[in-house]
């Protein structure tokens, strides 16, 4: 028998709230729902298993890899330059890696100190990545044209982004927004931005939805449905 949880109307909004980051108001709000493992499914996947090494870049997935000026494509790991993100439970499933935990043993992106610049094929509302050793001076922005839609910050998806090499420092991060977005420029102003398993899609994954995602969804569209009746009273 399927279980139904219910949930106050006081703390879904405090779930939104504390899964959601704000980025002002002529910018997106996103919904970051990082995990430890795990990744979502019924959406599309770009594994940059078929780039060059170095900073050639080019196609993967759908989507143009390029970087400026000193990222490239990696694989292993060299001290003091970059660190696989580790490969855990579930997260490398949908895109073709190993099942077996430990360093990503593909092709991963790695910023250095300059941009990895990822276009994407259109116009997007919903990207996750798998995340290796979150650093508060990693940088995700998001971008629809020329327009700056927003940033997404290591502090943002965990308060102890220290780095971490291991299990506990790689998250998959999903990441929902409000407005479009059709690029996306990974930096980072020190050496550690590394990132393998994108996923993008138009709207939220249709299917395997993490549920603090679908929570700050379900809130959003709570909070919506209160706004427009409030306004509705009013008038």
């Amino acid at each position: 028998m399927n279980r139904v949880r219910l949930f106050s109307f006081s703390s879904l909004a405090a779930i939104v709230l504390a899964t959601s980051v704000s980025i002002g108001s002529a910018n997106a709000a996103f919904i970051v729902s990082p995990l430890v493992g795990g990744a979502p499914v019924g959406v599309n996947y770009a594994n940059f298993d078929n780039l060059p090494l170095g900073p050639a870049g080019g196609m993967s997935g759908g989507i143009n890899v390029s970087f400026v000026p000193n990222g490239q494509t990696v694989t292993g790991a060299l001290s003091g330059q970059y660190a696989a993100p580790f490969i855990s439970n579930s997260n490398g499933v949908p895109f073709g890696d190993n099942t077996v935990s430990g360093p990503d043993a593909t092709q991963y992106l790695s910023t250095g100190t300059g941009t990895a610049i990822l276009t994407l094929p259109g116009s997007m509302l919903y990207f996750g990545l798998l995340w290796g050793s979150v650093d508060t001076f990693n940088t995700l922005e998001f971008f629809n044209g020329a327009a700056s839609v927003g940033t997404v910050t290591g502090t943002d998806v965990t308060a102890s982004a220290n780095g971490d090499q291991g299990i506990n420092g790689t998250y998959y991060v999903n990441i929902l927004s409000d407005m479009l977005f059709d690029r996306v420029v990974a930096s980072s102003t020190s050496n550690s931005f590394e990132f393998d398993n994108v996923s993008y899609n138009t709207v939220a994954p249709p299917d395997g939805v993490p549920e603090p995602l679908s929570l700050g969804l379900l809130g959003i569209g709570l909070l919506a449905m209160g706004g427009l009746a409030k306004r509705r009273k009013a008038v």
